[in-house]
């Protein structure tokens, strides 16, 4: 096992474990549900964005696996405080990660923390589970309420 295999696999149990921002959001002004039919993970996920278009703050629930449920709780610690525009250069470089088609086309250091994610391209069925609440963020972004894995990969 490599240091990053070990990394990643630390990050995901921890975010699994302790997952961060899962609950509704009160004040939310965004959201949108995600669905992957292939394992039956299921999250809608709530952004507050205010006046200027800047998100802060967002949250998620739902359940799903362990991948799925570590992505939504650090995308929404990376997406705090970004703007919309910002939010959209995210999800186009997360997901490019997860497809390993990254390398080329994102710095390293715009992804940060979310690199961890790095490898999951090598496990086509796992993919989905790490875009499923970022395909969700962006239908709330985009005013459409739903999505599904099946239809947005």
């Amino acid at each position: 096992m490599t240091v990053s295999d070990e990394l990643y696999q630390q990050v995901i149990l921890d975010h699994n474990r302790s997952p961060r921002n899962m609950r509704a959001l009160a004040n939310a002004t965004h959201q949108a549900q995600g669905i992957n039919p292939l394992c039956g993970d299921e999250y809608t996920v709530y952004l507050a964005v205010d006046a200027g278009g800047i998100i802060r703050e967002v949250t998620y629930e739902g359940h799903g696996c362990a991948i799925s449920k570590a992505s939504a709780s650090m995308m929404s610690q990376a997406l705090a405080g970004k703007t919309i525009a910002e939010a959209h250069g995210l999800f186009d470089a997360f997901h490019a990660l997860v497809l390993g088609k990254a390398e080329a086309a994102t710095p390293p250091c715009e992804l940060g923390k979310l690199k961890v994610f790095s490898g999951v391209w090598r496990y086509p069925a796992r993919v989905k589970c790490a875009a499923l609440s970022w395909h969700a963020m962006k239908s709330a972004l985009d005013g459409q309420g739903k999505t599904s894995t099946e239809d947005a990969l």
